[in-house]
């Protein structure tokens, strides 16, 4: 944790803030060790960033009052789509893209997704998952999230929305013949799908709908190690 993130209501109506969520005390008490006049980054959700001074330490509750705005790390100008993940994955994806800084985040179905995905708790803790991102990333500012749990409604009617001259859409496949760009100045979706790949139909409908195939190389990949690399790729 490099920023401790607080909701808006626990920081509108006073100079000193509260924190006394269990989680994070237990990684300031244990990791940080804080003391009174000790600094402490302080992010506020979707709003701003701040440097606190700390005033009060117990194991129950951390007081600190605000000493100055701080920069926020800028995103990524980028529509990650996923094909929805397993759960156990699908908590290590999000956190990652938050971290990486990704805008915007839409979770879809396909073939190759499996149904009872769908019904995985995980999914009610996604907020939790973009907190830790956020966390760990310094950044107030959270993601877009969206879930479409039909492949084709969301191809053919949400997805060409994204797609402009200015902004492109790539959909990795590992048998496309084009190659991923490199180092790109705009903004663009990326569309990474699940373990065993989209099928050709899922390929053909996204390429009817204005989206460019793409490959990595001859390496078939992971998903999450896909989307880690395909965004230092096109951006870092």
């Amino acid at each position: 944790m490099n920023m401790v993130l607080l909701e808006p209501h626990l920081t509108a109506s006073a100079d000193q803030w509260l924190i006394d969520n269990p989680r994070q005390l237990k990684h300031l008490q244990q990791h940080l060790q804080l003391s009174v006049g000790d600094t402490l980054k302080i992010g506020v959700r979707n709003e701003q960033r701040y440097l606190t001074e700390v005033l009060y330490v117990s194991e129950q509750r951390i007081i600190v009052k605000p000493i100055r705005v701080e920069a926020i790390p800028e995103k990524l100008p980028v529509h990650l789509i996923l094909a929805l993940p397993r759960p156990k994955v699908l908590r290590r994806m999000v956190m990652d893209a938050v971290t990486l800084g990704v805008e915007r985040i839409s979770l879809i179905h396909s073939y190759r997704v499996d149904k009872s995905y769908w019904q995985t708790p995980f999914l009610q803790q996604l907020d939790d998952y973009v907190t830790l991102g956020l966390e760990q990333a310094g950044d107030p500012i959270a993601p877009e999230i969206q879930l479409y749990k039909r492949f084709k409604p969301f191809v053919e009617d949400i997805l060409p929305c994204f797609i402009t001259t200015e902004a492109a859409a790539y959909v990795a496949h590992p048998y496309a013949e084009a190659v991923m760009p490199h180092a790109i100045q705009h903004r663009c979706s990326v569309i990474v799908g699940p373990e065993g790949g989209f099928i050709p139909y899922e390929i053909e409908l996204m390429q009817k709908n204005g989206c460019q195939a793409v490959c990595l190389g001859n390496r078939i990949l992971r998903t999450e190690t896909a989307v880690a690399h395909i965004l230092g790729r096109l951006f870092i």
